[in-house]
C-alpha cells in the first residue's frame, strides 16, 4: 500500500549492515566495557536516535538537499568533525572511574552516553547520504506515499540495528566485568573510544561534497 517492494530483501540486507563490524559496535562495546550493560545500552539507543534523525531527513527531502548543496554538506560536516574530535580529545584526558564508583554518578554518565550517541549519527552527513542512497532502492517510483514509506523502511531498520547493538551490550558487559575493576583497563577503553571519536571526526572531515 505504501509502494513499499521486496520487503523481505531490505530486512536481510539491514540485518546484515547492522551486523558488520563498524564504529557503531566499537562503540557500544567499549561503553558496554566502561559502564555494563547499562551504558552500552545507553550508547544503543542514542545511536538508534540520531539514525532517526537521518530518516526523517530522507523522508521530507533534507537528505536530498546535503547532496545538491556543497555549502550546508560542507557545515554540517565541518561541525560533526569538530564535535567528534572534541569528544574523543575529552575521552582521551578523562580519568578512569572504576566500577565500584560508578553507580552514584550513573544517571548524569548515562545521559551523556546516549547524547554522544545521537550526536555521533546525526551530525554525520555521511548516515545521511547513506540513507538517502539505501531506502529509495525498495519504494516504488510512483508510489503517492514514499515519506511515509521512507519511515516505515528506516524504523525497520533502526529496529533491527538496536536490537543487535543491544546484544551486543549484554555480551560485552558480560565478558568485561572484571575488567571494569581495573583502573588500566578503563584507562585502555578510554584511550580506545578517544582514538575511535578522533578518528572518526578526521573522517567525516575527509568527506567530498558529492
Amino acid at each position: 500500500m505504501l509502494g513499499i517492494h521486496e520487503i523481505g530483501l531490505f530486512i536481510l540486507s539491514g540485518v546484515l549492515l547492522n551486523i558488520t563490524p563498524g564504529p557503531d559496535s566499537v562503540y557500544v562495546i567499549g561503553r558496554s566495557m566502561q559502564m555494563g550493560w547499562r551504558g552500552g545500552a545507553a550508547a544503543a539507543f542514542g545511536i538508534s536516535c540520531g539514525c532517526f534523525v537521518h530518516v526523517a531527513a530522507a523522508a521530507i527531502g533534507l537528505s536530498a538537499l546535503l547532496m545538491a548543496s556543497s555549502t550546508a554538506f560542507s557545515i554540517l560536516k565541518l561541525v560533526g568533525a569538530a564535535y567528534l574530535v572534541f569528544t574523543g580529545l575529552q575521552m582521551l584526558w578523562s580519568r578512569p572511574v572504576l566500577a565500584a564508583a560508578i553507580d552514584e554518578p550513573v544517571r548524569s554518565s548515562l545521559r551523556r552516553v546516549f547524547l554522544q550517541g545521537v550526536f555521533t549519527n546525526a551530525l554525520n552527513p555521511k548516515v545521511a547520504l547513506f540513507f538517502l542512497a539505501f531506502l529509495p532502492q525498495f519504494v516504488a517510483a510512483d508510489s503517492p506515499h514514499k515519506p511515509l514509506a521512507f519511515l516505515t523502511l528506516g524504523l525497520i531498520f533502526i529496529s533491527t540495528g538496536t536490537l543487535w547493538c543491544l546484544v551486543l551490550a549484554a555480551f560485552a558487559a558480560k565478558a568485561a566485568h572484571r575488567l571494569r575493576e581495573s583502573e588500566g583497563a578503563i584507562a585502555w577503553v578510554n584511550r580506545a573510544l578517544g582514538g575511535l571519536f578522533i578518528y572518526l571526526g578526521i573522517r567525516v572531515a575527509m568527506l567530498e561534497t558529492r
